[in-house]
């Protein structure tokens, strides 16, 4: 039983951690990724759909995107999703080819970029203390039923503190190393 709780922390922490590593591959930084692009919805045919879906994306050269749409009919609607996101970002289209300069970050840009990361890994953070307590009542109520015995409980509450622990660490791990890509210039 015990094994199946901690089992159930470690698989929930780590998707806690998975999903602020997707976020901080949105977050734009000077160099041109993918994934800063790939999550839009582009109208397709009257329904929302994530560009990957419609074009494929790649890098040309360290600051500029490819979009090449599968269809020639889906330019217009793909230069529309990029124009109406938030990432001031302005296409260039050459025939069905749709290309993204990536212009360079202003210092005041990373700053303002730096804060909404630390904002996210602290939601990620707290997210993974959530799970600790969710799983932390899940052994205190098998105590009270007395499925495990008190050294059993505080066993399992070290076992899950130190999964806790590792981790809040990756979290910060990815924070650091994000700050410094962004902040570089």
């Amino acid at each position: 039983m015990l094994e199946d709780i901690k089992k159930d922390a470690n698989t929930r922490m780590a998707k806690c951690v998975q999903t602020f590593a997707a976020d901080t591959r949105k977050l734009r930084t000077g160099r041109a990724h993918p994934s800063l692009v790939e999550h839009l919805k582009v109208d397709y045919y009257g329904s929302d759909v994530p560009l990957q879906q419609v074009a494929s994306i790649s890098v040309e050269d360290g600051r500029t995107l490819v979009i090449s749409p599968w269809e020639k009919a889906m330019v217009q609607a793909i230069e529309k999703a990029i124009f109406k996101s938030d990432l001031g970002l302005t296409p260039m289209t050459a025939g069905t080819v749709i290309r993204i300069p990536m212009p360079p970050l202003t210092e005041e840009r990373r700053r303002d970029i730096t804060k909404v990361l630390r904002h996210d890994a602290e939601n990620a953070r707290v997210a993974v203390r959530n799970v600790r307590r969710d799983v932390m009542s899940d052994v205190k109520e098998a105590l009270k039923e007395k499925l495990i015995s008190q050294d059993d409980e505080r066993r399992a509450e070290a076992e899950i503190q130190k999964l806790t622990d590792k981790y809040i660490a990756e979290v910060d791990q990815l924070l650091a190393a994000k700050e410094k890509e962004i902040m570089q210039v």
